[in-house]
């Protein structure tokens, strides 16, 4: 399913369990990966200088330099690189988000790992603020393949995988995402959990919504995955279909610990026509920054195989 996967990565120890997914993945699918470092943006037009994405700092560009950060890119991933014989190192100089594209682009991938933030002080500042990293929401808006972000250490992650829950919330950005987890949890013979959370907030007068209309939005939810969504399974037979109510993000994240989830998949934004104008959904943003798990986020057709 994989044959090209693109690791995008600060060479710092914020990507360290990113790393370990991607390098999981290479093997699980002996795939070839490229681990790509996009050093920094130019400080005035041509100048020779830039500014590093790991320091801040200024840094005079030259060959012996690139040679250098490859060879401490080598070394930081020196123990997952012993068990691989398909890795690619590349360092450029850039803009991080449109070298990241432009290299998923270039080399037809069908994947690209990142973790969520690019510098450790961001971390805890994101987290308050429900931020996540620049770079990824960018890469994740205009990728043409799934996205896969980590946030945290992933216990099981891709080498014992046995969980994929896909949430759905019947957009066309939605039934992407749940295209390519289907085809994904086929590949592996994983359990697909296709989950829709119904957010149903008070009415304009204050009002809570009745028992009544809750069961019925419940059941008006499951009743359009059964119809929509299930005969796209074509007979696989290891599915669930599950439908709570509550805030989607919060709900995802319980369904995700009760089936020991390694994925979620999700689309990148919901119900926007157009994926070039959206944003990185709030749903997404606030499962990203508490998922024990990593999380896909897909949000075009092109790499479902459909």
């Amino acid at each position: 399913m994989f044959k090209k996967i693109l690791f995008a990565t600060t060479a710092s120890p914020v990507c360290d369990h990113a790393a370990k997914v991607a390098f999981d993945l290479e093997l699980k699918w002996q795939a070839r990966l490229i681990v790509f470092h996009v050093m920094g943006i130019p400080t005035h037009g041509f100048s020779p200088f830039v500014t590093d994405v790991r320091t801040g700092h200024p840094k005079q560009v030259e060959p012996d330099y690139l040679g250098w950060v490859q060879a401490e890119m080598r070394k930081t991933y020196g123990e997952l690189l012993e068990e691989s014989d398909q890795v690619e190192i590349e360092a450029v100089v850039g803009v991080p988000h449109r070298e990241i594209l432009r290299k998923a682009r270039q080399e037809d991938v069908d994947l690209i790992v990142m973790g969520a933030h690019t510098r450790p002080e961001d971390v805890g500042a994101s987290r308050y603020r429900s931020v996540v990293g620049s770079t990824m929401q960018k890469v994740a808006k205009a990728a043409s393949c799934p996205v896969v972000i980590i946030s945290r250490p992933c216990t099981t992650c891709w080498k014992l995988f046995s969980n994929i829950v896909v949430a759905v919330d019947f957009s066309r950005a939605s039934e992407a995402a749940f295209l390519w987890a289907y085809k994904l949890a086929k590949e592996v013979d994983a359990s697909l959990h296709i989950f829709h959370a119904v957010d149903l907030p008070t009415s304009s007068a204050g009002l809570s919504r009745s028992q009544e209309e809750i069961e019925q939005a419940i059941a008006d939810a499951r009743a359009r995955i059964e119809t929509t969504l299930v005969p796209k399974l074509q007979g696989f037979p290891k599915y669930s279909v599950q439908v709570w109510e509550g805030r989607p993000h919060v709900e995802i994240l319980k369904l995700a610990r009760e089936r020991q989830a390694d994925l979620i998949v999700m689309a990148h934004h919901t119900r926007e026509i157009d994926p070039e104008q959206a944003l990185l959904g709030s749903t997404v943003e606030q499962v990203v920054l508490r998922s024990a798990c990593p999380v896909a986020s897909v949000n075009r057709l092109d790499k479902t195989g459909e």
